[in-house]
């Protein structure tokens, strides 16, 4: 069996996406610890599961925000559309679009803390 675990995901603080991704969408802190080495991991993730994103700080600011040349690269499921996107809307998530229907879902495109794009996707009932 084979499945993606985590990715590495971009961030100028660990701090600040922190507190997007826990806050603004309702990932899990999965871990957050420092090494005697000064080096922190963090990871975040689905509550119940899933791929985590590994929030790796970079001074590379250039790149955070824009890890897939300004496509959207993470696909963020859910099974109770209306549901996540009011609390995300309550949140402060910005929303490039109003939510559309589309025979793949319901399906909206969102921005992340550094204004990379995400889809939130609820995939027909079937």
């Amino acid at each position: 069996m084979l499945r993606l675990s985590d990715v590495t995901y971009l961030v100028r603080d660990h701090d600040e996406a922190i507190a997007f991704f826990v806050d603004a969408l309702g990932f899990a802190l999965r871990e957050d610890e420092t090494t005697a080495a000064g080096r922190r991991r963090v990871v975040v993730g689905p509550a119940d599961g899933g791929t985590g994103l590994v929030l790796a700080r970079t001074d590379a600011h250039a790149a955070v925000g824009d890890q897939a040349a300004g496509k959207v690269a993470f696909f963020l499921e859910t099974d109770d559309f209306a549901a996540q996107h009011a609390r995300m809307t309550a949140a402060g998530v910005r929303f490039r679009e109003e939510p559309r229907h589309e025979a793949y879902g319901t399906v909206v495109v969102f921005e992340d803390l550094y204004g990379m794009p995400w889809d939130l996707i609820e995939p027909p009932r079937g």
